[in-house]
């Protein structure tokens, strides 16, 4: 099976087709950097980070651009209230998301544009806008005309003509309430840049248009974001690209929230899980299971009880190949299962992809009850890979560091349990029974989980 991806333009589940052999182009919206990250902002990295490696497996050429909205209507107003100058603000914060992108194992992106680094691009984009009167200036600032474009605004989101609100405040020099604002002038106080127009900054969905062609050309193959972007800045970003006459995205993917009661995650709710914190009660491989397991389209409702199955389901696979590796050495990257790779190409079935693994994780632990490691090696060798297309291999350089605490630090606590384990492998040969659960739930108390095998006892860390 080809790859399919669900498109929210055509709302159909289509065969992609890049616009180049060989090579995937990518653009996802990336943060706006107006304060520290939670859980709900990076599921849209995460989602596609594993799109990303997926396609790398299947041998394209992955090119993806992520940018950073580092000048906004919330980002002024925070840095004022904090008393802090705004660039600063936002260079603090636009630290705090890639430091979680990264934490979260998110491969770097091939660029990472920042808003205020595009004026140039973005005051290019506006010219010909003018030019072919989907555009005009009034009193400093600079509109879309949202009637110019009447024939095609609205089939991204399926908006109504008669229904569009910008969220925008009605300025006097704006023609028609509908249409949006492309650069806004300059006001005391506030950053602003030269242009033919007037002093001033560039409005929010501009920012995308400009940077979006400038690194993946006129047309490329894939937009994504968060759902809640749908309308109006991807609606608008499509509007103003193609009016000026460029192709812009062939597809179009959206992933789902992660809500708490109910509702979307953000901070003018209240409800937000900063990743620091979450980090506190999960390894980040684990809470990067978590956020990836569902279906980028479904909805994540966020709970303890759903993080705490995550962390448990998840050393499930690195429990196997710590068996595998100590029982027969290093393991190698192998080969996906069939089924793996019908999940992945099927929209990124990931629920799907997630049971595969399992399923291969089973085969190889009744391999190793049996004493037959080739069998063993070659189920290890193939969920290491198929959980580095999830991003997600335990033996990997990054997962494998955050597995415990450093080297000299883990050996001496590996000294103390070994001895405590062969107390308790002791007690149990001289069925003093009481003993042996007294020596496990001392383990448990300090947080070390012990599994009896046919190859002895193995114990892990239950907090990373």
């Amino acid at each position: 099976m080809s790859l399919h991806l669900h498109d929210t333009a055509t709302r159909t589940t289509r065969e992609f087709h890049p616009r180049c052999d060989g090579v995937a182009s990518i653009y996802v919206c990336g943060a706006t950097v107006q304060g520290v990250p939670h859980v709900g902002h990076v599921r849209s990295g995460l989602n596609f980070d594993v799109l990303r490696r997926w396609l790398r497996l299947k041998g394209y050429d992955v090119r993806l651009v992520r940018n950073v909205t580092d000048i906004d209507d919330k980002i002024l107003t925070k840095a004022a209230e904090a008393g802090r100058p705004w660039w600063e603000w936002a260079a603090t914060h636009e630290r705090a998301f890639e430091s979680a992108y990264d934490r979260l194992g998110c491969l770097p992106p091939s660029a990472l544009p920042r808003a205020t680094g595009h004026i140039t691009q973005m005051v290019d984009l506006i010219q010909r806008l003018i030019d072919k009167g989907h555009a005009y200036p009034a009193g400093g600032d600079v509109y879309f005309s949202v009637s110019s474009y009447a024939d095609q605004y609205g089939r991204l989101s399926g908006q109504k003509l008669d229904d569009v609100q910008q969220g925008e405040t009605l300025a006097s020099g704006k023609r028609d309430p509908r249409d949006f604002t492309l650069w806004k002038s300059a006001k005391p106080g506030e950053p602003s840049w030269p242009t033919p127009w007037g002093a001033g900054r560039p409005g929010w969905h501009l920012e995308c248009s400009a940077m979006a062609t400038f690194y993946l050309g006129g047309e490329f193959d894939i937009h994504g974001g968060g759902l809640d972007l749908v309308f109006p800045h991807h609606e608008n970003e499509l509007a103003q690209s193609n009016a000026a006459g460029d192709g812009f995205a062939r597809y179009w993917m959206h992933n789902a929230w992660v809500t708490m009661s109910g509702e979307k995650m953000s901070k003018s709710l209240g409800n937000t899980l900063s990743i620091p914190a979450v980090l506190r009660r999960a390894r980040a491989a684990e809470l990067r299971y978590y956020l990836v397991t569902p279906h980028y389209r479904s909805t994540i409702e966020f709970s303890d009880g759903g993080l705490a199955e995550a962390v448990s389901t998840y050393r499930r696979i690195e429990s196997f190949l710590n068996r595998v590796v100590q029982r027969t050495g290093g393991v190698e990257l192998g080969e996906v299962c069939p089924e793996f790779a019908a999940a992945m190409d099927d929209d990124l079935s990931t629920p799907q992809a997630i049971a595969a693994v399992h399923n291969v994780v089973r085969d190889g632990n009744a391999a190793l009850d049996g004493g037959d490691d080739a069998a063993a090696r070659t189920a290890a060798a193939s969920v290491r890979t198929m959980t580095d297309v999830l991003g997600l291999d335990p033996l990997s350089e990054q997962w494998a560091a955050d597995s415990g605490a450093d080297d000299a630090a883990r050996h001496a606590l590996g000294q103390l349990v070994e001895g405590l384990l062969e107390e308790r492998q002791r007690a149990r040969a001289e069925r003093d029974f009481a003993t042996a659960d007294l020596l496990r739930n001392r383990l448990q108390d300090c947080g070390i989980a012990v599994e009896d095998t046919p190859d002895g006892p193995m114990w892990t860390l239950k907090d990373g």
